[in-house]
């Protein structure tokens, strides 16, 4: 598997901690790692507790990654659907979805109301 490159290891930690400053206020460090393929996103959170989050793989572009969550039941990653229903998804999705189950806060896999696309009023 290729290793990330380093500009979009940049613009995925800059896109994770945009949301997780906008969304999560509970995070007061959000670390990323990597190694091959993959990023692992962690936390820190503001009573000093630490949390694994997720790993995110690489498909060759910064905005679209594969996502699993980790599973603290058997201290491993599981690939998962998105609230989309899809595999893969942002960035930002990824860490909504994961910290709405570890942070407790199911709001975060509600999908944006769908958009009318053809100017007609409804």
């Amino acid at each position: 598997m290729a290793k990330i490159p380093d500009s979009t290891q940049t613009s995925l930690r800059q896109k994770l901690l945009a949301r997780a400053t906008e969304r999560w206020p509970q995070i007061q460090t959000l670390h990323t790692r990597y190694r091959a393929g993959f990023a692992y996103i962690d936390a820190t959170l503001t009573d000093g507790e630490e949390l694994k989050l997720c790993r995110l793989r690489y498909a060759g572009s910064a905005s679209q990654w594969v996502f699993a969550i980790y599973r603290a039941s058997h201290n491993d990653y599981q690939q998962a659907a998105l609230p989309s229903g899809w595999p893969s998804g942002t960035p930002e999705e990824a860490l909504d979805t994961a910290c709405g189950l570890y942070l407790g806060d199911p709001t975060a896999w509600r999908l944006p109301d769908p958009r009318r696309t053809n100017g007609d009023t409804h």
